[in-house]
């Protein structure tokens, strides 16, 4: 069998519960050949943001150590991910008249209405993370998928923007670097999360993807293959955690595990009302908790979750479009029952998102989680940005300078046949050069 000559990559995943380094390398097949997981509890990450900047570089260097041990190999590069509720998008609309209206539309042209959109006013400590066409008119005719080699004098695009704290983006590469490492690049989360367990048929048609983690909960609509909203919910699988603590009095650890062990997202579906017993402290009686009194715990928190999830749907107005449903991924997406709870709550048709097609044949069972759902699109994102990287190593060195694409590329440089859309979701980097202004402790 011929030895597999591919680049490895190593993505790292920063969430609230958890901080997860993954290696892996494409195969002949462009299947996902996964070479070793390192995971750690995640101590100084709240809600998505770090927030003790010397526990979370530990948690980094054991997470990449245990990858290090299993490859036997010197890391130096890895693809991270960023995430939270500081996470914020808006709509805007560009317009671009141009000279002479018998020469076709060119990527320049694009490129420049997306640069326009970098002007723009942000609240003081935010930057534009990325900006995605929706669609574009020329002249009167609307509605365009891809304007490159139209004619028209007029050039117009609706964008939809997301934005993120400076602070965010410089505590997360300040982390990294003084564990020892270089960031290669920074993917959204819910756009890594979406290559991991969407299918382009799901994309097209219309889907919600909702990814529970432990501090929030992020949602990311797709249609026409576009990313038509994105909402970042301040709730996740750790207020459910807070509600089993307080209403059955108990540890912290003890209702983790009860939550993984016993919980349910809809009491209706406990037929079998066990009692469960936790061991007192210091010699105390044992408590006993109903199955069903805990699922009503749950239950309660994660419909108000899912209250905030169809009221960004309405408000996207593409409840009637979603003909894919919604696709739960992350920790939370484990609850049993939590898909017909959502069904039931949103009308929509609901599965669960594990990342197994994009896994090579004789993975572990462990990855094929929704846990490793983020951590393995990190991966996705890092190989195609090593063959982008590759394939022309001068583009992505102008990519990766700005983002917003200060100097417009010429258009012959592009592949005009791609098109804005297909370069949009090939590859989505988000570019961080600021430097912090006080040096952090």
């Amino acid at each position: 069998m011929e030895k597999n000559t591919n680049p490895v990559v190593v993505a790292l995943d920063i969430g609230t519960t958890k901080i997860c380094a993954i290696a892996g390398r494409m195969t002949e097949h462009q299947k996902l050949d996964i070479l070793a997981v390192g995971k750690v509890e995640s101590l100084g990450v709240m809600r998505g943001v770090v927030t003790n900047i010397e526990k979370t570089v530990n948690a980094i260097s054991d997470a990449i150590g245990q990858v290090q041990k299993k490859l036997d190999v010197d890391i130096k590069e890895i693809h991270v991910g960023i995430a939270g509720q500081h996470i914020k998008s808006l709509s805007h609309r560009g317009m671009l008249t141009r000279q002479d209206e018998d020469t076709e539309i060119s990527q320049a042209d694009i490129d420049q209405l997306i640069n326009d959109m970098h002007k723009l006013v942000l609240p003081p400590g935010d930057k534009i993370l990325h900006v995605i066409p929706q669609d574009y008119t020329v002249d009167d005719e609307r509605g365009i998928v891809d304007p490159i080699g139209m004619c028209g004098v007029r050039l117009e695009a609706n964008f939809h923007i997301i934005t993120g704290q400076i602070s965010a983006s410089n505590n997360i590469r300040k982390c990294v670097e003084k564990a020892g490492y270089k960031i290669k690049s920074i993917t959204l989360e819910p756009v890594a999360s979406a290559a991991a367990v969407l299918s382009e048929e799901e994309k097209m048609a219309g889907v919600a993807l909702v990814d529970i983690g432990g501090g929030t909960t992020d949602l990311t609509i797709f249609q026409e293959g576009i990313i038509r909203h994105t909402a970042v919910i301040p709730f996740g699988g750790d207020v459910i955690t807070k509600d089993i603590i307080e209403g059955c009095t108990i540890m912290k650890k003890q209702a983790e595990d009860l939550k993984r062990l016993h919980g349910a997202a809809l009491a209706a579906e406990v037929y079998n009302n066990k009692l469960i017993a936790i061991p007192g402290l210091q010699g105390r009686e044992p408590k006993e908790i109903s199955e069903i009194n805990l699922a009503r715990i749950i239950q309660a928190r994660v419909e108000e979750i899912f209250d905030y999830v169809y009221w960004e749907i309405k408000k996207s107005d593409l409840e009637k479009k979603l003909h894919g449903g919604i696709v739960l991924t992350g920790g939370g997406s484990l609850l049993k029952n939590i898909d017909l709870l959502s069904e039931l709550h949103t009308g929509l048709h609901t599965r669960v998102g594990y990342p197994v097609d994009q896994l090579a044949h004789g993975y572990s069972e462990k990855v094929n989680s929704p846990i490793y759902s983020t951590a393995i699109g990190l991966l996705i994102k890092g190989l195609e940005s090593a063959v982008f990287e590759d394939s022309d190593d001068d583009d992505i060195d102008d990519f990766d300078k700005d983002f917003g694409q200060k100097e417009p590329r010429k258009s012959e440089d592009i592949d005009a046949n791609k098109g804005m859309f297909h370069r949009t979701f090939e590859k989505i980097k988000i570019w961080f050069e600021a430097e912090p202004e006080t040096e952090l402790k």
